[in-house]
């Protein structure tokens, strides 16, 4: 049996050698990896790599995850969208950081569990939506920021639609296999654009983005 206590630990060691935010660092302690994992990988839970959970989709990284929720810059009053709900863990650290967490998933399977478990935690700031054709859900737009947790061939202009002025986009840009990872800051004249590394992401499919295959 693996100790997910002390495995836990060693992962939190390990993020905060390269994530600076402590409250990023906090949220990641505070929420309970293996409980968005199946259960045969329940071992692998604080292992700091990306897990099948079902239909072609991972739970990512927790590093991934960190950097992405640190590039936010997330105050306590903020409205967040994801992309991509997969398994609600990345919700779930969002919604210890913001006031409010809108979640889309494409995949009904995992909708419906990413809900079940963010319900059964308590996190009643997380609202889980089975995602439409197009990208987003501009139904509860402005958001103050906007992270996608899988790859565009480019910005989608539907996305900096839906953000605030000053908000802040964290998306993976590039081909279907390799991408930047990308913190477009929205202006009133021209926004800003920073690369913020390599990574890879399976691919974002919708209106804006890649066409389902």
């Amino acid at each position: 049996m693996v100790d997910l206590s002390l495995a836990r630990d060693n992962l939190i060691a390990k993020l905060s050698l390269e994530i600076s935010d402590k409250r990023v660092i906090g949220a990641i302690r505070h929420v309970p990896r293996e409980a968005f994992v199946p259960e045969d990988q329940y071992y692998a839970a604080y292992e700091d790599r990306p897990l099948s959970i079902g239909f072609g989709q991972t739970i990512s990284q927790p590093y991934i995850v960190a950097l992405m929720v640190q590039a936010l810059e997330l105050k306590s009053e903020d409205k967040v969208l994801e992309l991509g709900a997969g398994s609600g863990y990345e919700a779930a650290i969002l919604a210890e950081l913001a006031r409010q967490v809108i979640t889309v998933e494409r995949i009904s399977e995992l909708a419906e569990g990413a809900k079940r478990v963010l319900e059964k935690l308590g996190y009643s700031n997380v609202k889980v939506y089975l995602a439409g054709k197009k990208l987003g859900w501009p139904d509860e737009a402005p958001y103050n920021a906007i992270i996608v947790s899988a790859g565009a061939p480019n910005i989608p202009q539907i996305l900096l639609d839906q953000l605030s002025l000053g908000g802040r986009l964290i998306i993976p840009v590039g081909s279907r296999w390799q991408q930047d990872l990308l913190r477009v800051t929205k202006r009133r004249r021209g926004n800003k654009v920073e690369n913020l590394g390599g990574c890879y992401f399976v691919p974002l499919i919708g209106e804006g983005a890649w066409e389902e295959e």
